[in-house]
């Protein structure tokens, strides 16, 4: 039976904001109802107010949540899912895949509001949630951890994750039938974008490798300043008639080690600087 992982990181920060924003929404209910439902309406997911402007619902819904149970279910799952995933490939990549499924999610939902707006379906109210991401971690861990076994409370059933996801999958594609599609394509959208990230994203994500190809690129530029001036130098203390070398490195290579075996790691006294006089 699998127990909740250990609550840190990036899931723990995660699960934080969204639950200061739930209850942070009930006092501004409370305290201003007029104000809270205008939040509300600004960063929930709102198809027509996506293609007008307002990209920042791509992302902003997932934080916002209606219902204590439903809002409960999904932060524990977040939970779950996240810490697990979280614990095994660092909180970079559990970042990235959470929020390319709350993309993929969102983009999934608008594109269906505008498909069927001939029906009705750009009549689609303001969408809260984070069901997206969570599909999306929810997906990596059965393809991922397929084999593993847990109980599934309170029910004394052992189950394999990838059973349990398939489950979860076929529910969502039942639902498409019924009043719900569009959340159940929402989670479907979050599904195969986490499925695309996991297949296509490095090890450690796509922001680490970005960060070192960055670092390597200006590791290279650095390496390339050193070589042009030790290059120059050489001219110049040629003119003055003093013969010094690098090497391709462009680091400096002590005369009196020039052509032993280790080279320039066999220094002499660091204060001998007799070779310049």
């Amino acid at each position: 039976m699998l127990a909740f992982p250990e609550f840190r990181g990036f899931t723990r920060t995660l699960v934080i904001w969204n639950v200061g924003i739930y209850f942070g929404l009930l006092l501004l209910q409370l305290a201003a109802p007029a104000v809270a439902q205008h939040v509300v309406l600004l960063f929930s997911l709102t198809p027509v107010l996506v293609t007008h402007g307002y990209l920042w619902q791509l992302v902003s819904y997932c934080f916002l949540h209606a219902g204590l149970l439903g809002t409960a279910l999904e932060l524990l799952s977040l939970w779950f899912l996240g810490a697990f995933l979280e614990a095994n490939h660092g909180s970079r990549w559990v970042g990235e895949l959470f929020f390319a499924s709350v993309l993929g999610a969102a983009i999934a939902t608008v594109a269906l509001a505008y498909a069927t707006a001939d029906s009705g379906g750009l009549n689609v109210g303001a969408l809260t949630g984070a069901f997206g991401g969570i599909f999306g971690l929810l997906i990596a861990f059965g393809v991922l951890y397929g084999e593993m076994q847990f109980t599934l409370f309170p029910l004394p059933v052992a189950m394999k994750a990838k059973y349990l996801v398939a489950v979860y999958i076929l529910f969502a594609l039942a639902q498409l039938f019924g009043q719900n599609r569009v959340y159940a394509l929402g989670q479907l959208g979050g599904a195969l974008a986490g499925y695309l990230y996991i297949k296509a994203a490095p090890r450690r994500g796509f922001t680490a490798a970005t960060s070192q190809r960055y670092f390597n690129l200006r590791n290279d530029y650095y390496r390339w300043k050193r070589r042009n001036a030790a290059k120059k130098f050489e001219v110049y203390m040629r003119k003055q008639n003093r013969d010094v070398h690098f090497d391709s490195d462009g680091r400096y290579v002590d005369p009196d080690t020039e052509g032993r075996p280790g080279g320039n790691r066999a220094r002499r006294d660091p204060k001998d600087r007799s070779w310049m006089n």
